[in-house]
């Protein structure tokens, strides 16, 4: 079966009766959960993006709470548990700013949280590179918000 282009699909969108399309968004979101959070999050809570912003932060503080630090490779797995769920609420809201925002977040509780990033080079590469993408991401975006972030990024 070939795959359409996102141009076919459009066009046979806009000819499609609403009724059908409730049903096909109905269909994707019982197929995939990623297909049914961004359904959620396009429905509910695109609208409010600083409320979103607040709830994915109290996310990431409860996952900073679960962590074990017994050992430092639990804590790198933790950690790394933590960005992807991180990044999987970034790509649904497909802003930089918001990328943004909630890296610094997760970059500043992780030295609130003293985890000792300073005693493992994998620790270490793991705060080093979400600090890579957040200068890069910082550099995107408009003046006035380059000025803000930069502030906040320093401050790490």
């Amino acid at each position: 079966m070939k795959t359409a282009t996102i141009s076919e699909i459009k066009h046979e969108l806009t000819i499609t009766n609403p009724s059908i399309l409730i049903e096909l968004c109905l269909k994707l979101a019982k197929f995939k959960k990623d297909n049914k959070e961004l359904l959620t999050y396009l429905l509910f809570e695109s609208h409010n993006e600083n409320a979103y912003i607040e709830q994915v932060k109290l996310e990431i503080d409860t996952q900073f709470e679960t962590i074990n630090y017994s050992t430092i490779y639990f804590i790198k797995k933790s950690l790394r548990k933590i960005i992807r769920s991180t990044v999987k609420y970034i790509r649904l809201t497909g802003s930089k700013q918001v990328e943004v925002e909630l890296l610094l977040y997760f970059c500043k509780t992780l030295i609130k949280k003293e985890i000792p990033i300073d005693k493992s080079s994998v620790l270490n590469n793991i705060y080093q590179l979400q600090l890579k993408k957040i200068e890069q991401l910082i550099s995107t975006l408009h003046e006035d918000l380059q000025y803000d972030y930069f502030k906040q990024f320093n401050q790490l």
